[in-house]
């Protein structure tokens, strides 16, 4: 983990989460640069574009993967092209060499550390792929070894669980998707304004934290775009919580999971206004049925049953995940702290993992 150079042991002890609940605070301003300055990224976008690629592959590991999932979405909707997530293994274990002629790949890591990412990268690059590295570090080997990158802004991060780096990580995949279609990144132009309305204190994310408290497992579920909000809302409350916490996509849910989902089963809905969350109206009403306490966090929260609701500002779906992921973060950090962990300290992790 990396400590603030000016805290000592008992500063550590005393506030625990002080990292954590900073970077939370500081999303707002983070996509703001972003939106700022976006030509380094406009240009990047602009050499994809030209090159016309015919498929697109995603590599990514924890929370860049969901990242991934996001970007996958905006990929085969904004683009109208196919999409797949890399599977690592596949390279460094087993020695896979496709043809990516054509093919783009972007690797995506908030540290530019992780080896395995690296091996991909530089494999797909020598297989023909046009390759564009995502990260928070401009000088890493991931964004050396791709022929593009594209720097998420979001500064250093000191908490081990990542929350700026992820929401800046969802942003710029967001931008670089749309600008790449033309666009003119219009539907995130008031998200720090969003944002900052989305962070506002909130009693329902502070009830949850303390119905949560007793939970022994969670539920996390979404649709479309929003299924990636819920593999990171399962992952934040594992690594800070260290609750048993399930995601599964709001169809899944009803093909076979929902058989164990009962009144002791807590439940984290991700439900914001559009397609998405129109067709998790059925999947909550079904939950509901088996007694299980739902938290529902979203623009549509409200019209959908719930013991909780954590309404969200209005804003187009395709960006509604870097608005949703914002209460999901706090309440891991509440919920941790009701607990009497400290999320800035997880134990048995570190800032960068490195596998292959």
């Amino acid at each position: 983990m990396t400590e603030d150079p000016g805290a000592g042991a008992g500063e550590q002890s005393q506030s625990p989460g002080r990292h954590m609940s900073a970077e939370i605070a500081e999303q707002p301003a983070v996509f703001e640069g972003l939106l700022t300055d976006r030509s380094a990224l406009t240009e990047v976008a602009r050499r994809i574009a030209e090159r016309r690629p015919r498929f697109a592959l995603l590599a990514a590991r924890g929370s860049s993967d969901h990242a991934a999932i996001y970007a996958k979405y905006l990929v085969e909707v904004l683009l109208q092209l196919p999409a797949g997530l890399v599977s690592p293994s596949s390279t460094t274990l087993y020695g896979a060499q496709p043809d990516l002629t054509d093919v783009l790949l972007i690797s995506v890591s908030q540290s530019g550390g992780s080896p395995d990412l690296l091996e991909v990268t530089e494999t797909a690059r020598r297989n023909g792929a046009t390759t564009v590295a995502v990260t928070n570090n401009p000088g890493s080997a991931l964004n050396t070894a791709a022929e593009m990158s594209v720097d998420i802004g979001a500064g250093t991060e000191q908490a081990v669980a990542a929350t700026k780096t992820y929401s800046a990580t969802l942003l710029t995949l967001y931008l670089l998707i749309d600008a790449i279609r033309g666009g003119s990144a219009e539907h995130a132009v008031r998200l720090p304004e969003l944002a900052d309305r989305a962070l506002a204190p909130a009693e329902e994310v502070d009830e949850a934290a303390r119905r949560y408290r007793f939970a022994d497992r969670v539920l996390t579920t979404g649709r479309g775009y929003s299924s990636a909000t819920a593999s990171e809302a399962a992952l934040k409350l594992a690594e800070t919580s260290y609750l048993s916490a399930r995601a599964y996509s709001g169809a899944d849910l009803l093909h076979g999971p929902v058989a164990a989902v009962d009144a002791e089963t807590a439940v984290l809905a991700l439900c914001s206004s559009g397609k998405g969350g129109a067709a998790m109206r059925e999947v909550l009403a079904t939950v509901h049925e088996r007694g299980a306490e739902i938290c529902a966090i979203g623009s549509a929260a409200s019209a959908l049953p719930g013991a909780h609701a954590v309404d969200l500002p209005e804003s187009a779906e395709e960006v509604a995940p870097v608005l949703e992921v914002l209460p999901v973060q706090r309440l891991a950090l509440t919920l941790a702290l009701e607990r009497g962990e400290d999320p800035d300290r997880p134990r048995g992790l570190s800032k960068v993992t490195r596998t292959r």
